[in-house]
């Protein structure tokens, strides 16, 4: 008899259309806070939904700025293991991988069929005239240096709509998938948490995470330091 494992060893092995569904605990081993958790984003700031909002972009620019400069950017952060087995995966054209984190380091993993859900810090627009604007850039300064616009970044915030190419690319991976494996989420954040309607029902469903979750279908509950199932895990 497989040990769990072998046998989740084996799922791997033998899947050719992967998907990872990932969150913010994927990036906490790097160094990026997560949200909700004792030490959070949001436990030490009562306002931070609203800052993160469209409202607040709109009628304090300011106070958005200083909140996502101060708070959301950690460009010294490296992938670590886990962003760099799926990243692997996907260069092996067996795996999509649709994540929350907006922090950049799948990109920074090489990783090729990738799904930036939420969007990313480090694309930065104008919103005058729609530039794209290098990030560096908006670090020191939130205006254009062109026509005077308020700079922002390319993610969704509170009060927004989804990327509609985004949605349209997940919904499709999960269809296809032979294999899903949830990452370091609750799981609890719609529509995010909404594309499990949409996978192939035949596909096994793997939760590799410090949380128990019940999301009332069979899966496969790894509660366990993701680190260490990624490091143990042959690709």
């Amino acid at each position: 008899m497989y040990s769990m494992e072998a046998r989740l060893q084996k799922l791997f092995d033998d899947a050719t259309h992967i998907v990872f569904l990932t969150g913010a605990g994927v990036s906490t081993p790097s160094g990026i806070p997560d949200y909700r958790s004792k030490n959070g984003l949001y436990t030490g700031h009562r306002n931070a939904e609203y800052y993160l909002s469209h409202q607040c972009l709109a009628q304090e620019p300011d106070t958005f700025y200083d909140y996502v400069k101060q708070n959301l950017y950690y460009p010294e952060a490296q992938p670590n293991v886990i962003h760099q087995k799926q990243a692997a995966l996907t260069q092996q054209n067996r795996a999509t991988v649709i994540t929350q984190n907006i922090d950049n380091l799948y990109r920074e993993a090489g990783c090729q069929h990738l799904v930036e859900f939420h969007g990313n810090l480090y694309n930065v627009y104008c919103q005058v005239c729609g530039a794209t604007v290098d990030w560096h850039d908006y670090l020191k300064d939130p205006h254009h240096d062109v026509d005077g616009g308020w700079l922002r970044p390319d993610v969704v915030l509170y009060d927004e709509g989804l990327n509609t190419l985004n949605v349209q690319r997940a919904v499709a991976a999960m269809g296809a998938a032979d294999l899903v494996v949830i990452v370091g989420t609750s799981m609890r954040v719609y529509p995010f948490a909404g594309l499990l309607d949409y996978r192939n029902a035949q596909a096994p469903v793997v939760v590799i995470n410090q949380e128990k979750l019940e999301l009332g279908m069979p899966i496969d509950m790894v509660q366990a330091d993701a680190t260490q199932f990624f490091t143990e895990l042959q690709v």
